[in-house]
């Protein structure tokens, strides 16, 4: 017996849909890595598992390995950093330290958690259903807090402790902070809080006494630029050091920022300062120094066209002025530091040029810098053309540059009018064209002088 629908054509492979409606087009794909898994950025891959992992926090990691040693864990901690030094890193690396069972299923809180047992994994994953993740920035209410507070009073589903991760904790409002104080002060012997934030101020100080505090602090250069070239060195990557310095000054001694520069280093094929400078809208930092030696010197003309030279480069002015800024700071440093120059901490560059700067200008001097500077970084911001306002700060600086400082105009004034920085000579303070000289206040043409007519 045969079906008549045996002789009908087959319909066309890429023909249309059932109804007569445009067929359905196919999914792209995720674009995957060598091995076949989807791209993590760096800030994400690299991530820290344990303790031994962070970096920069060596008084954190001690206190809560010697904590863990002595089973005298708190039921509540405030961590509180800059963005990026590893405050929800540490948070959930104490929650795998809370509730690791080991490899064998036995073990007990520890400091060193294995990462392989069925909480770890499960937590490293974010999908333990006992280790609650909340963003106090989208939920600020007393409802919110409210739900945590009724989840406090059941036992655990699977792990040994319940832990309550509230990240930005001082956005919660002030009525949120009052229902939690009871229970963070009493909470069942299961829970644990951790709070991260970033404004530790605004968190009220009846949440931070019932808190153990911590304090991450901004992650040095120096551990910055190591952390960066072995990580590019396991992305097969090579950047020069210089490169990696200038990431780790732009990061801010912010972890997760830095491996966002290299990330787009890595990807645009930046391996040199050069490329690196172009990459974040810098100057090049010789070109700065060799700027700021033209503005003490008072050479407006070659201040401007080294102000054109990065600009045709691609540099913000806006970014060119707090450069400025941030090597005012440095020679500043190198002033009142001098032992600076011998340590490692900087490159042999800076070391070197900021050293002689630091030798021939005055602290009143670079004080006065500064404060122009600063207010010109205002400006500009503020400025319809940012290039024109940028120039006219720099000018203005040139033009202060040449004038006597406070301390030397005081010093004419209590030294009869003789400025004795000034060396001494025919053309000097004392010589005929000085004050002191027939042109000079006791001149005839001075005030004690008289006008005959």
């Amino acid at each position: 017996m045969t079906d008549d629908n045996d002789d009908l054509p087959l319909p066309p492979e890429n023909g249309g849909g059932f109804f007569g409606d445009t067929p359905a087009q196919p999914v792209p794909a995720p674009v995957l890595s060598e091995n076949n898994t989807p791209y993590r950025v760096l800030a994400r891959k690299y991530r820290p598992q344990t303790f031994e992992d962070l970096i920069g926090q060596d008084s954190l990691v001690r206190i809560l390995r010697r904590a863990f040693e002595l089973k005298r864990v708190a039921h509540a901690f405030m961590l509180t950093g800059v963005r990026g030094v590893g405050k929800t890193t540490t948070a959930r690396i104490i929650a795998r330290a809370l509730n690791c069972v080991g490899p064998d299923g036995k073990g007990g809180p520890t400091a060193e958690p294995c990462g392989v047992c069925a909480n770890c994994t499960a937590i490293l994953a974010d999908r333990h259903p006992d280790v609650l993740e909340m963003d106090a920035a989208s939920r600020t209410g007393v409802d919110d807090v409210r739900e945590i507070i009724e989840a406090t009073r059941f036992r655990p589903m699977q792990a040994r402790m319940k832990v309550f991760i509230i990240d930005e904790v001082h956005m919660l409002s002030r009525n949120a902070f009052n229902a939690l104080l009871k229970t963070l002060e009493e909470p069942p012997p299961q829970v644990t809080f951790i709070f991260a934030t970033t404004e530790l101020r605004k968190v009220p100080v009846t949440v931070l006494s019932r808190c153990q505090r911590f304090d991450l602090r901004r992650v040095p250069q120096s551990l910055l630029i190591e952390h960066f070239g072995r990580i590019a060195q396991k992305e097969g990557a090579s950047l020069s050091d210089d490169a990696l310095a200038l990431i780790a000054r732009a990061a801010d001694g912010s972890v997760r920022d830095g491996l966002s520069l290299l990330d787009q280093a890595i990807a645009q094929g930046a391996s040199d300062a050069d490329a690196v400078s172009d990459m974040l809208g810098l100057a090049d930092r010789g070109l700065v120094f060799d700027l700021l030696e033209a503005l003490m010197a008072g050479k407006a003309a070659t201040a401007l066209d080294l102000t054109d030279q990065a600009y045709a480069r691609g540099a913000d002015l806006g970014v060119l002025l707090a450069d400025l800024l941030d090597l005012l700071h440095l020679v500043s440093r190198l002033k009142a530091m001098p032992s600076l120059r011998e340590g490692r901490d900087l490159p042999e560059a800076e070391r070197t040029r900021g050293g002689m700067l630091a030798d021939r200008l005055s602290t009143s001097v670079l004080g006065r810098a500064w404060q122009i500077l600063l207010k010109g970084v205002g400006e500009v911001e503020a400025a319809p053309d940012r290039r024109q306002a940028a120039e006219m700060v720099l000018i203005r600086l040139c033009h202060a540059s040449l004038l006597p400082t406070p301390d030397r105009l005081i010093r004419q004034l209590t030294e009869g009018g003789v400025d004795l920085s000034l060396p001494s000579g025919p053309s000097g303070p004392s010589g005929p064209s000085g004050p002191s000289g027939p042109s000079g206040p006791s001149g005839p043409s001075g005030p004690s002088g008289g006008s005959t007519n």
